[in-house]
């Protein structure tokens, strides 16, 4: 039993600590009043202050005075966020565990203890009241039901059905090219839609999901890499086998049914160029010359028949791949061995006609799209790097001899016919770095457009240029002509890339079948539009946006916002998060220090606050759209970020950072320009969850179906809880004939199996690394059974485990 001394001392050491915490509080609490937020932390300062005073004095009374404040926390906390489970726990967690800490009997009986040598007397027995005990007890128990109430409540999903109608709808028309079993492109086909019609897979017996076979690519980050490198690759299944690439552009042939190694093709890139921003290969890309289709086609203009012939006879099927030294290889897909009458023995250069290029600053991530007689390549540049880069030219080569049959510059646009040896495209030109699509029938390919970079800037961006930034352009596939743009940002200053691989459907109209674009962008807009004439199809009117960009610079007065969207509400400080009243304080004070105007606010000096954040709301990972029953499916995502200029020389700043994040140089220009995710001090958002939902839109009614919180906290966090908050995801999905959507890219390491009536998970499976890549599904030739197949390999600007792992799924045999 604990003695007089022994239980003062532990109320004393609580005062003590009280006293402590009421002082970090008033600190931040006094700092957050001045910049004109929240009064409660101050006001909460002063009243731990007081209580732990009493404490101290050992007085029952701090039991009262702390009741108080649980009970005014309590009220406060749901007029901020009504009973929204995590965000009531930052608000009351501790408090209430502090609560209970006080009604420990070496607290409580302390408190309640005369005075030593003090005689018994009407004021000693005041002291033993069991009152202020049960007050405290009321106040703690009220804190805890309020936030456990929050269980009982979800203000952020949207709980739906897709019609039964839709979801028994039937006749695929398949796409040309892409057997019904096979995954023969980035997007499955050249309409990019992630879409199989292989059902084997349903929601009833997903949840029986084996792993069939792991290979192991054994490439891994080396001395001389990027921070971020990563495994974003989806494989390709065509010609009987799977095709992958690793980050450093090694690719490689596998048994689709046993996940063996049939060959590989190591292209040994630099390896050693500091100046390497990313070492990615998302994919690479096949081509069936002596296809039927693909054999009816003459020769492109100027490519002599002999030479086609000979191509086929050699390398009758190939691989089209990208390495991050800028070069394009061709590949016999039948033995990995180069295709040596495509370019100069197998590979063409993409320097030609760049001018000087630092390694590294010139470096295609994404694999190529076939139209026709065109493989169309394009090529990411270092972002925020100067003002004077590589340009984003959009080139066209001949299949078969690699010969260069037109090009594309966003900084002259008219001229497409090809550039003599001595000619130089346009510098620091809008380049496309992520996935385009092919209209086969139309001749049209689709580029997703980035931003002229320096993103950031745009004091002295190209006037022919400016209208290709983060917009959707149609070519001609054959010339390269420019058919038609939309601008989906205007004067981008924000890094708002159209980075989703473009996604084709025939929109089931009232006015009958309609060929669409679906753009996915990262400011969770999607824009509808006719893919024949880039005419809208849904509505997205120009409206008044935030103005005072940085001094040389300005900013659009309007931009155009899609009535199709998964934009956020604005942020205020109450949506600013923690685990804890500290950290949530600290965020609050961060949020009020930003400018902050709402969507597009400028950068500053001061630092403003971008939201949707750089990641975007979709990123490369775009979207998938069911074209039967008429159903896209996303992966939106939210998390604010900083961008925060500085003026030349105040503050040094060198180039090759290794990352998108961090200090960029921007040379060139009157700024550098830091940029990071708006993190409390644990490392997790400022702003409260959900970060990540997997949602549906019914396209027929262009309305949001169902839309769940997606991913947990288990490997983000510091113990392995897998809390269910909804977390980011980098990555896509995609979506099968079964009714079934499969996607890995959280922040967790699961693939995860959905039924696309209605979201539910109905199916996971640990993944021995980070899973942000987009998985592809196919039905095996020899023994009739479907595969879902996904990289898990990490991804290193996440922070997600590394790893080399590509993971098959498949059903038990005999199951129905």
């Amino acid at each position: 039993m604990l003695s007089p001394s022994s239980s003062g001392l532990a109320a004393r050491l609580t005062g003590a600590l009280f006293v402590l915490l009421s002082l970090a509080l008033g600190a931040g609490g006094i700092y957050l009043a001045a910049l004109g937020g929240s009064l409660y932390y101050l006001v909460a300062a002063v009243v731990l202050l007081a209580t732990g005073v009493l404490l101290f004095k050992q007085r029952p009374s701090a039991l009262v005075l702390y009741a108080l404040l649980l009970l005014a926390s309590t009220v406060w906390a749901i007029g901020e966020v009504r009973f929204d489970l995590w965000q009531l726990v930052p608000r009351l967690g501790l408090w209430a565990v502090l609560g209970l800490w006080l009604l420990l009997p070496p607290v409580r009986r302390a408190l309640k203890a005369p005075a030593p040598r003090q005689a018994a007397s009407v004021s000693s027995v005041r002291l033993a009241s069991p009152w202020p005990s049960r007050t405290l007890g009321a106040a703690t128990a009220a804190a805890i039901l309020v936030t456990a109430s929050g269980l009982l409540t979800d203000y952020h999903s949207v709980l739906g059905d897709v019609p039964d109608a839709s979801m028994a709808a039937t006749g695929y028309a398949g796409v040309q090219g892409t057997a019904d079993g096979d995954w023969t492109a980035y997007g499955r086909s050249d309409h990019g839609d992630r879409y199989s019609p292989a059902a084997q897979i349903t929601p009833v017996n997903a949840g029986q999901l084996k792993e069939a076979w792991t290979f192991h690519t054994g490439d891994f980050k080396g001395d001389g890499d990027p921070g971020e490198i990563a495994n974003e690759v989806t494989p390709l299944k065509a010609n009987g086998k799977l095709y992958i690439c690793t980050p450093h552009n090694i690719v490689i042939a596998l048994d689709p049914d046993t996940g063996r190694e049939v060959w590989r093709h190591d292209p040994k890139i630099n390896r050693n160029a500091r100046s390497y921003q990313h070492m990615i290969c998302r994919g690479v890309a096949y081509y069936d010359a002596a296809s039927p289709a693909n054999a009816a086609l003459a020769p492109a203009a100027g490519i002599d028949p002999a030479a086609v012939q000979a191509a086929t006879a050699a390398c009758p099927r190939r691989i089209y791949a990208p390495t991050a030294d800028a070069t394009l290889i061709a590949l016999n897909a039948d033995t990995g061995e180069p295709c040596t009458g495509f370019g100069n023995r197998g590979v063409v250069d993409l320097k030609m006609n760049m001018g000087h290029v630092v390694p590294g600053f010139l470096n295609p991530t994404s694999p190529p799209a076939i139209g026709r007689r065109s493989v169309i390549m394009a090529a990411s540049v270092t972002d925020n790097d100067s003002t004077d880069e590589p340009s984003g030219v959009i080139r066209g080569f001949d299949v078969d001899t690699g010969r260069l049959l037109w090009n594309w510059d966003s900084g002259q646009p008219d001229r497409t016919e090809p550039f003599g040896p001595d000619d130089v495209y346009t510098r620091n030109s809008p380049n496309s770095w992520s996935v385009s699509s092919i209209d086969q029938k139309l001749g049209m390919v689709y580029v997703p457009m980035g931003n002229q970079t320096p993103d950031i800037w745009g004091g002295n961006r190209l006037p022919e240029g400016e209208r290709f930034n983060s917009a959707i352009v149609a070519l001609n596939v054959d010339t390269g002509k420019l058919q038609w743009v939309y601008q989906t940002v205007h004067h981008d200053l924000w890094d708002m890339d159209v980075g989703g691989q473009p996604t084709l459907v025939d929109l089931d109209r009232p006015e009958g079948k309609v060929p669409a674009v679906i753009a996915s962008t990262k400011r969770g807009d999607l824009y509808v539009i006719d893919r024949r004439d880039g005419k809208l199809i849904v509505a997205a009117p120009e409206q008044p946006v935030p103005q005072g960009a940085a001094t040389g610079d300005r900013t659009s007065p309007t931009q155009p916002f899609s009535e199709l969207s998964f934009k956020p509400q604005p942020l205020t400080e109450k949506d600013m998060w923690g685990t804890t009243p500290f950290d949530q304080l600290i965020c609050r004070i961060a949020f009020k220090q930003l400018r902050y105007d709402g969507i597009f606010t400028p950068p500053s000096e001061q630092g403003s606050l971008v939201y949707p954040g750089n990641y975007g709301v979709f990123d490369w990972g775009g979207i998938a759209v069911d074209p039967v029953r008429q159903l896209l499916i996303g992966n939106p995502n939210y998390v604010a970020f900083v961008s925060k200029l500085h003026a030349r020389g105040t503050i040094e700043v060198q180039g090759g950072s290794g990352s998108e994040q961090g200090l960029q140089p921007m040379t060139g220009t009157p700024y550098a320009v830091d940029l990071h995710p708006l993190l409390s001090p644990a490392g997790i958002p400022c702003q409260a969850p959900p970060w990540g939902y997997m949602a549906a839109v019914d396209l027929k009614t262009m309305k949001t179906v169902w839309q769940r919180k997606n991913g947990t906290v288990r490997d983000s966090a510091p113990l392995p809880i897998p809390l269910p908050l909804g977390v980011p995801s980098l990555a896509g999905a995609i979506t099968t004939g079964g009714g079934v959507a499969f996607m890995g890219a959280t922040l967790d390491n699961y693939i995860r199996a959905y039924d696309v009536k209605n979201g539910n998970t109905v199916w996971q499976a640990r993944l021995p690394a980070g899973g942000q890549a987009t998985p592809m599904t196919y039905v095996s030739e020899k023994t009739g059974k479907q595969y879902v197949v996904i990289m898990a390999g990490g991804h290193g600007s996440l922070g997600t485990q590394m790893g080399d792992s590509l993971v098959a799924y498949a059903l038990p045999d005999g199951t129905r």
